[in-house]
């Protein structure tokens, strides 16, 4: 046992001690200097074997390091939720081993852990490709086998660069070049292969285990910058065990044969090219979903007291300045120069002499907040809902775009709840009703709710964000809703809660928000006569439920595997005839069901009627009406659903009653 080992107060005179608070607010005392690996073998081997880290005053550590004054300290075995970001953080280490070993003179970049999994940007003249993962996983197997210490090292920021550069690893000498002069540059070696790192590690390559995999190869500009090198990526995944993994790929492969973007191709539904990058390209079927969606969501805002506007697409970049968006947001806004015209020799040229800036608006709340100044309002007209489904633009990085999950141009189901102080926690609540309500009928029963608080760059007061945050906790307490809170993750003018669902595969997407704003009032100066008679500041309640109809379209046919509920499936039956002869008894169906408000087709090509079948479930379409010679005489209707073999034979009348009340929206 270590020297700086466990002594128990009064057992011996001690000239300098240190408090350690464990979870269950048990204190100990130790001599300073004592590592989180001493402490976990004071408490037992067991643990002390089990450990991987330390979380010292909420902060994760290494064992090893040596802790020198009073902490609450929480040890971390491998087995905890809090062990899988440090598996992946230390996989990516393992990984760029593997390859450095594998392919000589490959640089490596940055790797971190994310979401899932690692990743590893390399700069190699001849990219990687999937055929090489095999050969990197098995090495990465053999690095964890030998099971390598990981150890910290604190070095000279000149001679890292240096010993970087001389090296041939050019991209780490300028990250070190980058860092802030105050920050110690940290190395971690683990046998004889080291790495630029803040850390922390486990004790071992070993701890990583073995339930991990690559996944694929993609291309990364370095820093994100498409001016700058494209280095290739690779990512993996890495788990706890061999069962979590194992789910993990199962999801992936669910995910695979649920990708929006194939089953868009499939059901002919969109489609995205590169003249209009990040903008979408609605066909016909697309659009019936989108509209029924719209739809759906207006009447629910009506009748929950929103008043629908409608504002412009350019605005002068005045107002984003005074709003705050113009210095946080410049970079991802599309600007209109608004150019001096010249008609010298007779035609229309521009001296690029600019009068003003205009930007596409890449939200909605600053020309909300325009319309709310018109007039005088009175606290008696408080609260305003004002909703819009606001089309704006987003200069999103091009290798960000991801079919209709990341976009350019999005349409949000987007309000601004305009209200006193003393209605906050009431317009949250009715919110949070509203949104659980919406997403219910939409399929989405399980949900997940994050409190964001105020950001390290913000806007207002320290006072003016602690009324904020309590007001939006208070809100949750009185919802009934349980949340988890976020530090530093809120918007720069507010907190804000964020609303996670939970898909059919199990996989989170956070979609609805709810924003609150004292700030944005007072920098574009809305103001209400008060009961006193005075001007004061409306509060403004950002919220959203869908988030983008765009995205929410695709989380919901992914959700679906393409099999939306009937009143959301762009087409709702087709009637299919087995012969020629029924021809005309199936235009006869056709119209009554077009009569009926059914989105439907007629199917009368001459195939036989099994290939018929095939060709529309592929396209997903929920409900077939076939017809013979039988039917017409009998004057019934052989019905088929999606996904089964069997059919059942109705009368034709009972059946379009039965289908048309069935296919109603949910609201």
């Amino acid at each position: 046992m270590s020297v700086n080992v466990l002594r128990i107060m009064g057992q011996e005179a001690l000239n300098e001690t240190m408090n350690i608070t464990f979870p269950d607010g048990t204190v100990r005392t130790y001599a300073p200097g004592t590592t989180g690996a001493d402490i976990a073998e004071s408490i037992s081997k067991g643990l002390a074997k089990a450990a991987i880290a330390v979380r010292i005053d909420g902060e994760m550590s290494d064992l090893s390091l040596p802790i020198e004054g009073d902490a609450a300290l929480e040890i971390v075995k491998r087995e905890d939720e809090d062990a899988l970001e440090m598996i992946r953080h230390d996989a990516a280490h393992v990984m760029a081993e593997a390859v450095q070993k594998l392919f000589p003179g490959t640089q490596v970049t940055i790797g971190p852990s994310i979401e899932n999994g690692f990743y590893y940007d390399f700069a190699r003249n001849e990219p990687f490709s999937t055929e090489d993962l095999e050969a990197i996983e098995t090495e990465m197997r053999r690095i964890v086998e030998r099971g390598e210490a990981f150890t910290r090292e604190v070095w000279n920021r000149e001679n890292a660069i240096a010993f970087f550069r001389d090296k041939g690893e050019m991209y780490k000498a300028e990250l070190i070049e980058d860092l802030p002069e105050s920050e110690a540059i940290k190395i971690y070696r683990q046998g004889k292969w080291l790495d630029l790192c803040r850390g922390p590690h486990m004790p071992t390559t070993k701890h990583v285990g073995t339930a991990f995999k690559l996944l694929k190869v993609a291309g990364a500009y370095w820093r994100g910058d498409s001016n700058r090198a494209m280095l290739t990526r690779i990512y993996g995944t890495a788990w706890r065990n061999d069962k979590e993994l194992n789910a993990y790929l199962t999801q992936l492969e669910e995910a695979e044969k649920r990708d929006h973007r194939r089953l868009g191709k499939e059901m002919d539904l969109f489609h995205i090219q590169e003249e209009a990058q990040g903008s979408v390209f609605w066909h016909p079927k697309g659009y019936a979903i989108w509209q029924q969606m719209e739809q759906y969501i207006r009447r629910r805002l009506n009748d929950a007291g929103y008043k629908e506007v409608k504002t412009p697409q350019l605005i002068d970049n005045k107002l984003w300045e005074a709003s705050g968006h113009w210095g946080k947001f410049r970079e991802n806004m599309f600007v209109v120069p608004d150019e001096v015209p010249s008609t010298e020799e007779g035609a229309p040229v521009f001296k690029g002499e600019f009068k003003k800036l205009m930007a596409l608006k890449p939200m909605n709340c600053p020309a909300h907040v325009q319309i709310f100044k018109q007039g005088i309002k009175s606290y008696r007209d408080l609260p305003i809902r004002m909703a819009e489904f606001g089309c704006c633009h987003r200069n999103e990085a091009h290798g960000a775009l991801h079919g209709l999950m990341r976009v350019r141009q999005m349409t949000q189901d987007d309000a601004h709840i305009f209200c006193r102080e003393d209605q906050i926690t009431e317009e949250s609540v009715a919110f949070c009703a509203l949104l659980r309500a919406v997403y219910k009928d939409l399929g989405f029963e399980e949900l997940e709710v994050k409190l964001a608080l105020r950001p390290d760059v913000r806007a207002g007061s320290d006072e003016v964000w602690d009324r904020a945050e309590n007001g939006l906790r208070e809100a949750l307490k009185q919802a009934g809703l349980g949340y988890e809170e976020l530090p530093n993750e809120g918007a720069f003018y507010g907190p804000k809660l964020e609303f996670h669902l939970q898909d059919a595969i199990g996989r989170t997407w956070q979609c609805g928000t709810l924003q609150l704003d004292f700030v944005l009032p007072e920098r574009l100066e809305a103001s209400y006569i008060g009961e006193d008679g005075e001007r004061h500041r409306p509060v403004m309640l950002h919220r959203a439920i869908l988030g983008t109809l765009e995205r929410f379209i695709g989380i919901m046919i992914e959700n679906y595997a393409g099999k939306l509920p009937l009143w959301l499936a762009p087409v709702q039956c087709v009637v299919a005839t087995i012969t020629s002869d029924a021809d005309d008894y199936g235009r006869e169906i056709y119209d009554a069901l077009k009569k009926a408000g059914i989105r439907v087709e007629l199917d009368t090509r001459n195939e036989k009627i099994n290939y018929k079948v095939r060709e529309h479930s592929h396209a997903k379409v929920p409900v077939m009406f076939v017809v013979g010679q039988r039917e017409s005489e009998e004057k019934t209707i052989a019905i088929r659903r999606l996904g089964s073999k069997d059919q059942s034979v109705e009368d034709s009348t009972q059946a379009i009653e039965s289908l048309a009340q069935e296919g109603k929206p949910p609201y």
